[in-house]
């Protein structure tokens, strides 16, 4: 297939472009590099990905130096022009929409950001795929949009309408709209609820990796709730895995779909919601721990209490990935940390 991989300079782009380079498919990796966060890890991934970053200008395909069956394009989703362009040019087989503007506390502070990428971006990706006949979409959504839910684990037959952060709203948005592109158009939209992911090349934002930076630093972490967070962290290759797993089998309108009794998760149309994650909540404390085992080191802590717009628990239904696709997460915690602290090490050559 040649499929349109957005977020390629992100976490979980990165490695899902390389995943099906790796199967023969062609790709083309698309990323704004915007300065979130740290460009320059977002750079080394996409070097390491054959991209040279000299290479790079906005609008302009680039070739990788080490995949013959891969280019990359500097671009924004809310250049409805350019990406109209691209969808014209390209016929893609199949889109895996991984670009977002992510972070829960960042929304706080610059809420447009998320209407433009998440809400104006993923329209313009959707009108895309309307105009140019890609009948395949996948997209990541997030945990977060269960926001008030507390019944554990997270299913996606559950609602969602209690967001408590604009993020969760956005990708709860996007869920809707792609619903209605499903309906209408007969678009193949499957959404991934994505759980905690960690692993080498992650974002520096989050708290695996902000804990292993301490480690080396002897920086103090804030932890907050006093620790009793429980989160379901599941490793970048088994999530990877779920993803190359949808795109290469998209959905299909579900027969037995009631309106009477509408499961959320799915339709009479061709559209689905899957959970990802691992199946296998921790608490904090806990994935703190094994860092500092991977490490060797006992990192300083200042416990805190819970913040605005975070969520206790996640703990992820994944029977829907388990049904379709044989998915189950396999890697443990103390394993995808040394793995983690093995790459930080070297990257950061500490």
């Amino acid at each position: 297939m040649k499929v349109l991989v957005t977020g390629t300079a992100g976490f979980i782009g990165f490695y899902t472009a390389l995943k099906l380079l790796e199967q023969g498919h062609i790709v083309v990796g698309l990323d704004s590099i915007n300065d979130y966060y740290d460009i320059n890890l977002k750079y080394g991934r996409l070097k390491e990905s054959g991209i040279e970053e000299n290479d790079i200008d906005y609008g302009s395909a680039v070739q990788s130096v080490r995949y013959a069956n891969y280019t990359f394009i500097k671009l924004q989703l809310e250049d409805k022009k350019k990406l109209n362009a691209l969808f014209e040019k390209e016929q893609f087989d199949a889109v895996c929409n991984l670009a977002a503007q992510a972070g829960v506390r960042y929304s706080l502070e610059n809420p447009d950001a998320y209407i433009d990428a998440n809400i104006v971006g993923f329209m313009n990706v959707l009108e895309a795929c309307r105009n140019c006949g890609v009948k395949n979409l996948s997209y990541a959504s997030s945990s977060s949009v269960y926001g008030l839910n507390e019944a554990m684990p997270f299913s996606t037959s559950q609602g969602v309408n209690h967001p408590v952060s604009l993020y969760a709203a956005t990708k709860k948005s996007n869920e809707l709209m792609a619903h209605t592109y499903a309906h209408l158009f007969g678009i193949q939209c499957t959404g991934l609820r994505f759980f905690t992911v960690y692993g080498p090349w992650g974002r520096p934002d989050m708290a695996p990796f902000i804990f292993t930076k301490a480690a080396f630093s002897g920086d103090t972490i804030k932890v907050f709730n006093n620790g009793k967070m429980k989160r379901d962290f599941t490793y970048i290759d088994d999530i990877v895995e779920g993803v190359v797993r949808v795109i290469k089998n998209p959905c299909k309108p579900d027969d037995n779909w009631s309106g009477e009794q509408p499961d959320p998760s799915t339709s009479s149309a061709p559209y689905k919601i899957y959970n990802i994650g691992n199946s296998q909540p921790i608490e904090l404390t806990t994935f703190i721990e094994a860092i500092e085992n991977a490490v060797g080191v006992e990192i300083q802590k200042d416990f805190q209490p819970m913040e605005p717009g975070d969520v206790v628990a996640t703990y992820a239904d994944v029977s829907g990935l388990e049904q379709d696709f044989d998915y189950r997460p396999s890697t443990p915690v103390d394993a995808g940390m040394k793995k983690t602290v093995a790459w930080y090490k070297q990257f950061y050559n500490v």
